[in-house]
């Protein structure tokens, strides 16, 4: 099943990584604050896990298990950055 309509989609999610790398450091940089370092922590957090997630998709091979197990996958890395985020913005 190909999700990205690329005939290599590795290296198209490997410059996806690049670019979210840059943009999470320049906001832990301080680049691009307004003035609200929490929302921009918040932010970065997202970031890093849709990072995961793209990591655990296309160079774990979980885009090819079978569908539980690409549900509980995903399930933990939405469910682990929600309960961070939210805990991160409660504080």
């Amino acid at each position: 099943m190909r999700l990205l309509p690329v005939e290599r989609p590795t290296l198209l999610v490997w410059s996806i990584l690049i670019v979210a790398t840059v943009l999470s450091w320049t906001l832990g940089d301080g680049l691009l604050l307004t003035g609200d370092a929490r929302l921009a922590t918040a932010a970065i957090l997202v970031i890093a896990f849709v990072k995961v997630r793209l990591i655990a998709a296309y160079f774990m091979e979980v885009r090819h298990a079978p569908r539980g197990l690409r549900l509980v996958v995903d399930g933990y890395v939405a469910g682990v950055c929600v309960l961070l985020v939210a805990l991160y913005l409660a504080t």
